[in-house]
């Protein structure tokens, strides 16, 4: 996509986490990150939409973290460490999972430098089990353990069109917002000027768009509604953000894996819109 391999002189910094210790359906997410940089070379770096091209960023892109193979808490602490060092050099954390549980790490690291911040998860899920059989860290419980710190008031969910009874009750404390409820405007304006962190379950979008996911679920968005959102975003104050649950060995057409990487193209332009 462009980026430069030294963080000199780079406002944002890629960095993959290919975990999915916890998938609770179709592993494979692990390889996520892989895929996005292989189809990368056949996307455009300019983006019509957003009328910006990636060649005038400065961002780099460090590769995948080396994370212990079934060493879930090892993994979770090398990933919010990495981001970490990254707010430590003013460079703002973007990551490629892996499952969507690695964004507790992500989420940790952005709410310890800015306490105000709005999260905004584009996701199919809820992810507000308390625990999935047995175990309160999983990619079906990582929003239930970012509301113990982020305020729910201050977490926007929106795509959620699956899960439990008891999930959709507990969401009354946040703001949920059903596929396709809320337009690019009122996004914009629920945001407000707050800084904003951003995590993006590449499920929201239908199967039929992006069908190498662990859990696709009917009903999802399309890629133009997807990436409308993110553009409205533009103007926002991002801190960071992460696409996760690409599962690319589930399309051989290999769509998924190029759908993914130009998601991942508007979330680098919208997220440094302000900072070039």
């Amino acid at each position: 996509m462009g980026a430069q391999e030294s963080l000199e002189g780079a406002r944002l910094a890629l960095f993959g986490m290919p975990y999915d210790g916890t998938c609770s359906f179709r592993p494979g997410t692990r390889f996520g990150p892989a895929a996005i940089r292989n189809v990368s070379d056949g996307i455009e770096t300019y983006c019509p939409i957003a009328d910006r091209d990636l060649e005038d960023v400065r961002f780099a892109d460090l590769g995948d973290l080396i994370l212990p193979p079934g060493d879930k808490l090892e993994s979770l602490q090398l990933i919010e460490q990495a981001a970490g060092e990254l707010y430590n050099r003013g460079i703002m954390p973007a990551g490629l999972g892996g499952e969507h549980l690695v964004s507790l790490s992500l989420v940790k690291a952005a709410f310890r430098r800015h306490p105000d911040l709005v999260l905004v998860q584009f996701d199919a899920h809820l992810d507000l089990r308390d625990d999935y059989l047995g175990t309160k860290l999983s990619h079906a419980t990582v929003m239930r353990r970012i509301m113990e710190f982020v305020d729910p008031s201050r977490i926007l969910q929106i795509g959620p069109r699956s899960g439990p009874r008891e999930e959709f009750e507990l969401a009354k404390k946040f703001r949920t917002y059903r596929p396709d409820t809320v337009s690019p405007s009122e996004l914009s304006a629920l945001i407000a000027n707050r800084p904003v962190y951003v995590t993006l379950d590449l499920d929201v979008l239908d199967p039929s768009i992006l069908p190498g996911t662990g859990t696709p679920e009917p009903g999802g968005v399309s890629f133009a509604t997807l990436q409308n959102w993110i553009m409205a975003l533009s103007g926002s104050q991002w801190v960071g953000w992460d696409v996760v649950e690409l599962s690319p060995d589930y399309d051989s057409s290999h769509v998924s894996s190029v759908v993914s990487s130009k998601i991942v193209r508007s979330m680098i332009l919208a997220s440094t819109a302000t900072l070039c």
